[in-house]
């Protein structure tokens, strides 16, 4: 069995980019990137516990909507059980996707079958019946899966979204100036960025601030969601770039 696990970065839900992975078949391809001829990006958030905080990272939400930022948000079960308004709060706003984390962000590759298809169900599971969102995008905590992960995600029919640029956004020794400067010089057309929306980034807010300048207003990146970048970055007109930059 192929195991696949990345280092973890000082948070328990932060993780070092390891290089691309060659993608799997079926609806569990392990996707990193949309296409690189799509000249646009997706900004993602990780929502995983917190032990201290209070888990939500308001002002960055803020800022999004603000700026009618497109983003997808990856929840887990154990985080969305303290923060239902939180929960409702972005499933309402139209230009962000919701996708799952896990239940207790625990380390798949170390669980059986089905423990991991426990763990990858419950906050799916979750979302259906108590928020009637029937979530499709699946990221596995701290970056982690295996062969079984692959194939209990595939028998789910969701789409296992990972990243090829990280942010790094929970370490405190990164400066923003220093996390600002390594996203820009990595992203690509077609990337997708993982950050943190549960309050563990002190500079998360200003550095996706900064990259927006950066990236979409001086570089002409299109912000979309994971789907849109997927679907070949047709953004929906809710909140095309021009309006918003207006």
């Amino acid at each position: 069995m192929r195991h696949r696990r990345l280092p973890v970065l000082l948070s328990t839900c932060t993780i070092l980019f390891a290089g691309l992975v060659a993608a799997g078949d079926g609806a569990a391809q392990v996707i990193r990137s949309g296409p690189g001829a799509c000249k646009a990006i997706a900004f993602t958030f990780d929502l995983c516990p917190v032990r201290e905080g209070k888990g939500y990272d308001a002002p960055l939400i803020d800022s999004l909507i603000a700026s009618r930022m497109p983003a997808t948000f990856f929840l887990s079960g154990r985080w969305m059980a303290t923060h239902d308004a939180e929960v409702r709060a972005l499933l309402a706003v139209p230009f962000f996707e919701i996708g799952t984390h896990g239940q207790v962000h625990a380390h798949l590759s170390a669980l059986d079958a089905d423990r991991q298809r426990a763990e990858i169900q419950g906050p799916v599971t979750r979302l259906r019946t108590e928020y009637g969102n029937q979530a499709t995008l699946f990221r596995p905590p701290y970056g982690e899966y295996d062969d079984l992960t692959v194939e209990v995600v595939r028998s789910l029919g969701l789409q296992f979204v990972l990243w090829n640029v990280v942010s790094g956004d929970p370490d405190p020794r990164l400066s923003r100036t220093r996390m600002r400067e390594s996203i820009r010089a990595a992203v690509r057309n077609g990337s997708i960025i993982v950050f943190h929306a549960n309050g563990k980034g002190p500079h998360t807010r200003a550095v996706v601030e900064d990259l927006y300048q950066d990236l979409v207003v001086n570089l002409g990146l299109q912000p979309v969601t994971v789907t849109e970048l997927l679907k070949g970055c047709e953004p929906e007109r809710s909140h095309d770039t021009v309006e918003r930059s207006r």
